[in-house]
């Protein structure tokens, strides 16, 4: 009995003490999706998103504007999701989960706002643009100044030695006295070269300066200037230029719409041949007529306030003489807003000539050429007053002026007679001056202020122009 005992006690504590297998650990399961943010223009478009799980996994999205090829699913797949046009003016945003197991990752998407469409053609608008005839706004621009050398130049603002433009200065032009500024452009910096559309920031900053000059109650002339000189006007370039001044002239066009009347455009400046100075042939003026004719057409079919703008149109080379030769009135949907433009800089070898000894000029004048002295600069303005202005047609004189010679001595007396004289004639025929200031005050520049400060350089000249 006692040993039955034992072994019974024996074979229990062998079953206690044998090895027990250890439960089984819960399957972990992962989760990646990838990426983890959108960006999606406002056209709408389709991504791959990547979902790495071993397991089922399912989307939960709240967004009406994100739909996605599958929803759930078995394990990690690449899905398609795909985002609607917004065509709303609001950026859009928010986010949707992917879940799997105990997993669940978060990913943020946005939608670009869409595009503020503006229409190529509005219906006339007269609001703010008064019933001036071109010859009366001829007279209320007074004198005018050139900001020239700036935003005309090519390669950028600062390209040919100017600062940037500043309000500052143009609060000095105000107060010395000017009425108007012609701001000379070359617009051809393209975010599509192929289509000549232009930078919105060069766009910007042409506006910001345009407002410079119509905060201080002055009146602007917005042009096209040489801009590297792709305005030739041959028949084999016609085409080209015609296509392209069309395009170009119905963004800025459309850019400065709703601008009111102290806002003149002129379509384009001093078209040539290039180095080909002498009388322009039929080819040449018959192509820049047509320049002109498709400036005013585009600046026209645009609508708006445009419809009533005040257009400047420019004689062949703005050369007084061309221009009553050969000049073509464009035809135009509204009448007495058209205006036509001419430069003068004659005698050359006084007024630009930098390798002349000509310093002096004036019928009384010793050693002064014996041509474009007072009496021609009068006959020559006639010539404008009775062929245009007489007829209804207002005349710009857009630029002129004489270089400065710091090297020769009462250069500075002949200078000033010079640019007083011309200005004076110009008023009396009704012709609008505006005198050519290039920025520059050492020898041979045009300057009348220092560009950086404003600070007015040569009071004399100044003051020839104003009084």
């Amino acid at each position: 009995m006692l040993f039955l005992l034992v072994f019974i006690s024996l074979f229990s504590c062998s079953e206690d003490d044998s090895p027990q297998p250890e439960p089984e650990e819960p399957k972990v399961f992962t989760l990646e999706v990838s990426p983890q943010v959108f960006s999606f223009n406002a056209e709408g478009s389709s991504e791959n998103l990547q979902i790495k799980t071993e397991t089922d996994w399912e989307i939960q999205n709240e967004l009406d504007w994100i739909s996605f090829s599958e929803e759930n699913g078995e394990s990690g797949k690449t899905i398609q999701m795909t985002a609607e046009t917004n065509e709303n003016p609001e950026e859009r945003s928010g986010s949707f989960s992917v879940i799997s197991a105990e997993n669940e990752e978060e990913i943020e998407v946005s939608q670009n706002a869409a595009e503020e469409t503006v229409e190529s053609t509005l219906p006339p608008d007269e609001t703010d643009m008064r019933n001036l005839n071109s010859v009366e706004m001829t007279k209320n621009l007074g004198v005018g100044w050139n900001l020239g050398n700036s935003l005309d130049a090519v390669g950028g603002e600062t390209a040919w030695g100017n600062p940037m433009v500043s309000k500052q200065l143009i609060d000095s032009v105000k107060a010395a006295g000017f009425n108007a500024v012609r701001i000379p452009v070359a617009w051809s910096k393209f975010s599509d070269e192929e289509n000549f559309i232009i930078q919105e920031n060069w766009m910007n900053r042409v506006e910001e300066v345009v407002n410079y000059v119509l905060d201080n109650e002055m009146y602007a002339v917005l042009n096209i200037h040489w801009d590297n000189g792709w305005m030739q006007p041959t028949y084999d370039e016609q085409d080209y230029v015609n296509n392209r001044l069309e395009i170009m002239w119905e963004q800025i066009a459309i850019r400065f719409r709703d601008y009111n009347d102290y806002l003149l455009f002129a379509g384009t400046n001093e078209v040539m041949v290039e180095g080909d100075y002498s009388t322009p042939t039929e080819e040449y003026y018959t192509v820049q007529n047509s320049f002109n004719q498709t400036f005013v057409n585009t600046v026209r079919e645009t609508g708006g306030r445009n419809h009533y703008r005040h257009l400047v149109v420019q004689g062949f080379n703005t050369n007084i003489d061309h221009t009553i030769n050969f000049a073509e009135i464009p035809e135009d949907v509204i009448d007495e807003r058209l205006l036509m433009e001419v430069h003068y800089y004659d005698p050359y070898n006084f007024a630009l000539n930098e390798n002349t000894e000509v310093y002096q000029w004036g019928e009384d004048a010793p050693e002064s050429e014996e041509w474009a002295n007072e009496a021609y600069v009068d006959e020559q303005f006639e010539r404008m007053k009775t062929e245009f202005i007489d007829n209804g047609l207002g005349v710009i004189l857009g630029e002129y002026g004489a270089i400065y010679r710091s090297q020769v001595e009462n250069h500075h007396q002949y200078r000033k007679a010079y640019i007083e004289f011309v200005t004076q004639t110009a008023l009396e025929k009704d012709l609008a001056p505006f005198y050519w200031d290039n920025g520059h005050t050492g020898n041979h520049g045009f300057a009348l202020f220092d560009r950086e400060t404003g600070k007015i350089e040569f009071s004399e000249i100044l003051e020839a122009i104003i009084e």
